[in-house]
Order: structure tokens, then C-alpha cells, then sequence
């Protein structure tokens, strides 16, 4: 079992940055691929960036390439997602979420998701 907490969400002018943290409970967090997710009112809900349990590979979407950048600390049991350069159509609710490798997370077979966290961004 994971538990997955987000932090660090907020209102921000575009060109700014955010940093969220995702802290996770449970002893097999290093065994899992970590991703973040996002969902803006009355869209799905869409894959931003994963990282590989070893932060060997990381996936980010096009939309976010260039500006996000995605970490992991296994001895703290944390993901982190940088966020530079918002734009406000980065606005939405972010997510956590864990599953078995990138692969899946890309699929959105998840095992496990937070709870969410907003960003604004403000034009």
C-alpha cells in the first residue's frame, strides 16, 4: 500500500515557476514508477511527466518539454516536479501517481493517486 500526498500547488503570474512535491507512505515506494498528472475543468485528465523507479528514464509531454523537469529521492520518499516558464494553460489540477514502470503510467494503469493539488497560473 502507497499513500500519495501533493504539495506545493499555488497561484503564480505566467513566466513563474512551482515546484510540487509529492511525498509517498509505505516501504515499496523505490519499487515504483512515479508520474504526475493533470486536469483542467472539463478536460481529461492528462499525463504531464513519469520517472522510472530508478530515475534511470523520464517521459514528459510535449506541452510541458523544455520547461518541467521531473526528480525522485527514494531515501526521502519524494517525487518532485519543477515547473518553469507556466503558461496559464498549465492551470489545472496536478496529480501523483504510482504504477509498476513508465510504460503503464503513460497508459494510466495506475496503482496509486494523491489526492491533488491546484496551480494557477494568471495571465
Amino acid at each position: 500500500q502507497v499513500q500519495l500526498v501533493e504539495s506545493g500547488g499555488g497561484l503564480v503570474q505566467t513566466g513563474g515557476s512551482l515546484r510540487l512535491s509529492c511525498a509517498a507512505s509505505g516501504r515499496t515506494f523505490s519499487s515504483y514508477a512515479m508520474g504526475w498528472f493533470r486536469q483542467a475543468p472539463g478536460k481529461e485528465r492528462e499525463i504531464v511527466a513519469a520517472i522510472s523507479w530508478d530515475a534511470g528514464n523520464t517521459y514528459f509531454a510535449n506541452s510541458v518539454k523544455g520547461r518541467f523537469t521531473i526528480s525522485r529521492d527514494n531515501a526521502k520518499n519524494t517525487v518532485l516536479l519543477q515547473m518553469n516558464s507556466l503558461k496559464p494553460e498549465d492551470t489545472a489540477v496536478y496529480y501523483c501517481a504510482a504504477a509498476s514502470t513508465i510504460w503503464h503510467i503513460t497508459q494510466k494503469q495506475i496503482d496509486y493517486w494523491g489526492q491533488g493539488t491546484q496551480v494557477t497560473v494568471s495571465a
